[in-house]
């Protein structure tokens, strides 16, 4: 498991480049499976900020503005003068386990230090040749090194919450704004304590990285094949070297579905754009490239190459992560899949779009809902362990390349462990999970996969390792929607 923290760490550190797209080209909006957030045309502004969760055992949140769902207009209390907030360093303690600590001899403990979890938080910014810049890119990677559980939550660049020492602003000028002011740990601490003070969750390293250093490191891995699971079109520029500022240099670019090999640049097109989405289908995205980066890590000589690698990128990410702590993340390897994965994503029903008093269009928490999915994210998940002893071969059962790994992506998803076995013949007009073992219960795998009861055959096989074996048809459809797998 501690192999996977490592591997979810470097690809976190590759990713967390991917910050917003600026494109000159029109704006057009495309039919996407997710849910696309717009302001109500007749929005005020919030008078208070998303208040944070106490520091208690048991994450509770403040009431706030009310939204109608038949009118998506909020009710708000009258308007009140907000204080400041401001972090008292002895109360920061997180609601579920205490600071991680580092032995004073220099040797690292970010794992093996007795802590149920040890929490990253993976910035990318938009920093170009100016000063100032913004951390649009935001992913909390939430370890469980006792159960093997790896938790992934995306943050809205929008999410509007109270910076300590400021006020009330989007989440993602936090790290700036600490830079500029000379908060205690610079752009880092002030971002760590943003998150700490409105979401309860305690940041214990973090890596960021821009443009330019995230194509240089996947360029330097030799790209990353990503499984694309919906079709995905936006504005590309024709070439990378030319002027963004020209329309005429920019085309409408379509990828997937497939196994999609990208090298840096396309990574990072996939990774940022959005001109047809949104940032929370962007964020989808994001963690797609995460996943496949970690598959891709397990099946090269990446864990051989981290001396060199730190070496090669010591200049392009910025981490509190030394050599030694990325060593003794590697010394651990037990085995681990995309299935030990658990993917979050802060978007509708947990956020609302709202509008400021300056007009800025912004993402107002709807704390009831955001509670729930941030302490299913923090506690240990059994239900993936239940998932986890099943296992299930999945064959291609058409030409189409790539669908077994698609269909095997999106198992993963939804906590199970896959196999990919090499195809008996390709002319499967409808997919089929065969059962190889009496008394199972394939309703859930079927929900998962889209397929009906009737596509289930049974096959009782005592010899087979697996529990079942799903063969694609050519009637699957790859597109679904990750943040509802795990239901």
């Amino acid at each position: 498991m501690k192999r996977c923290v490592l591997i979810l760490l470097v690809a976190g550190i590759l990713l967390s480049g991917c910050g917003t797209f600026a494109s000159a080209a029109a704006n057009q909006q495309s039919e996407l499976p997710f849910i696309l957030v717009t302001a109500a045309p007749n929005a005020s502004p919030t008078p208070t900020p998303f208040q944070p969760i106490p520091l208690s055992p048991t994450v509770t949140f403040q009431p706030s503005p009310t939204v109608d769902p038949s009118t998506a207009t909020p009710t708000v209390p009258p308007p009140t003068e907000t204080p400041l907030p401001t972090i008292d360093p002895n109360i920061l303690v997180n609601t579920l386990v205490p600071f991680s600590t580092i032995e004073a001899s220099g040797n690292s403990q970010v794992l093996n230090n007795g802590q149920e979890t040890v929490n990253f938080l993976l910035i990318g910014s938009d920093r170009r040749s100016g000063t100032s810049f913004r951390t649009d890119t935001m992913v909390i990677v939430i370890v469980r090194p006792n159960e093997g559980q790896v938790s992934l939550i995306s943050i809205p660049r929008d999410l509007w919450v109270s910076i300590p020492d400021w006020g009330n602003n989007r989440i993602n000028t936090a790290y700036q704004h600490g830079i500029s002011v000379g908060y205690p740990g610079g752009g880092p601490g002030l971002l760590r304590d943003t998150i700490q003070y409105n979401l309860g969750i305690r940041i214990d390293h973090t890596a960021m990285v821009d443009f330019d250093g995230f194509r240089n490191i996947v360029d330097t891995l030799g790209g990353v094949d990503v499984p694309v699971s919906c079709s995905y079109t936006d504005w590309r520029l024709i070439d990378p070297s030319y002027n963004p500022e020209i329309e005429a240099n920019w085309h409408l670019y379509t990828t997937g579905p497939g196994l999609i090999h990208r090298d840096g640049d396309l990574a990072l097109w996939y990774a940022r754009s959005r001109q047809r989405s949104s940032d929370f289908d962007r964020g989808r995205r994001q963690q797609e490239v995460l996943r496949a980066l970690f598959t891709q890590a397990l099946k090269t000589d990446t864990l051989s190459r981290i001396p060199e690698l730190y070496n090669n990128f010591r200049s392009t990410v910025e981490t509190d992560l030394g050599l030694g702590d990325i060593l003794q993340l590697a010394v651990y390897a037990p085995k681990m899949t995309n299935a030990d994965i658990r993917s979050y994503y802060i978007r509708p029903p947990y956020v609302s779009s709202w509008i400021t008093e300056g007009g800025a269009y912004v993402l107002l928490p709807n704390e009831q809902a955001l509670q729930g999915l941030l302490t299913e994210a923090l506690s240990p998940a059994t239900q993936i362990v239940e998932k986890q002893s099943i296992v299930i071969d999945v064959m291609n059962g058409t030409t189409i390349a790539g669908y077994e790994t698609l269909a095997a992506n999106r198992l993963n998803y939804a906590g199970y462990e896959t196999h990919i076995i090499p195809s008996d013949r390709a002319d499967y007009a409808y997919s089929v999970l065969i059962d190889k073992r009496e008394g199972q219960d394939s309703t859930p795998i079927l929900n998962v996969m889209g397929m009906l009861p009737g596509s289930v055959i049974s096959s009782s096989d005592s010899n087979s390792k697996a529990h079942y074996l799903l063969i694609v048809g050519y009637d699957y459809q790859p597109c679904f929607r990750p943040e509802n797998l795990g239901e």
